[in-house]
């Protein structure tokens, strides 16, 4: 299945016409003893000294190395927000293996005045599983999978069927929270989504992505957030390590390899 990136609608709003306080989520808060930071997930040095997390675009961006606890935190909003820790819409039940952290517990979701139709956490490493709760939710009728193209996700690639998720199930009115998207997805369906997403970021949408892809980044006006053991840092797309060294590496890959090798 190849999908032409000039096919994907989109349209660019002039200055001004986007609210960018018409956030359907402006904040998250956290609060937890001194206690609780003995223990996991609120031991995570990111989340010590945090109290609050604001929202100021329609789209933003988690970003840290593996463990950093940037997955962690947009789960903990996702199950805040009723969705399923295991991915999928509100209407998703299902359980595979609880393997969640309790962070949701500590964590109130600030919500914008603009009430929210529509929700989905689409999760990298468990989409598997979603794809056969589909289908056994569907049985058959093909009602559910309309949503998603009207095929199997299962009849489809990985990253076919990310991309019927993407173009089928998303709407403007919605808060789309995305764990690695990119995990599935060709450097050149990354720019599909993108294109998808300033789509319908224009038209209201509100986008929470944690990623380690220096193509997504490049979305413009972004907030992006760092986790490290230092906190959580706003950077600038040029700022972040995804830039930086993937940048480095292509103009010099070579040399580095070579260094690498030698190691």
């Amino acid at each position: 299945m190849v999908f032409d990136i000039y096919q994907i609608p989109i349209t660019i709003l002039t200055e001004g016409e986007n609210n960018l306080n018409s956030q359907y989520i402006t904040s998250v808060e956290l609060e937890f003893s001194e206690e609780d930071k003995k223990y996991y997930p609120y031991n995570i040095d990111a989340f010590k000294d945090l109290d609050r997390l604001e929202f100021k675009n329609n789209v933003t961006f988690f970003i840290g190395e593996n463990g950093s606890g940037k997955s962690t935190m947009l789960e903990a909003i996702a199950v805040s927000l009723g969705l399923n820790p295991e991915g999928g819409s509100k209407n998703f039940t299902f359980s595979t293996k609880d393997t969640h952290s309790e962070l949701y517990k500590k964590l109130r979701v600030v919500k914008g005045y603009k009430r929210i139709i529509n929700s989905y956490f689409l999760r990298a490493e468990s989409f598997y599983n979603l794809a056969t709760e589909i289908d056994s939710i569907d049985g058959g009728s093909e009602v559910l999978l309309s949503s998603y193209g009207g095929n199997s996700l299962h009849h489809q690639s990985h990253g076919e069927s990310f991309m019927s998720l993407i173009l089928n199930r998303l709407t403007h009115s919605g808060v789309y929270l995305f764990d690695e998207p990119e995990a599935a997805l060709s450097s050149f369906n990354q720019l599909v989504l993108l294109k998808r997403m300033k789509y319908l970021s224009d038209e209201g949408a509100q986008f929470i992505i944690a990623t380690h892809s220096p193509f997504l980044l490049a979305y413009p006006n972004a907030t992006i957030y760092e986790f490290s053991c230092s906190g959580i840092e706003s950077k600038q797309y040029e700022e972040t390590d995804q830039y930086s060294f993937t940048k480095y590496f292509i103009n010099n890959y070579e040399k580095y390899l070579v260094k690498l090798f030698e190691a």
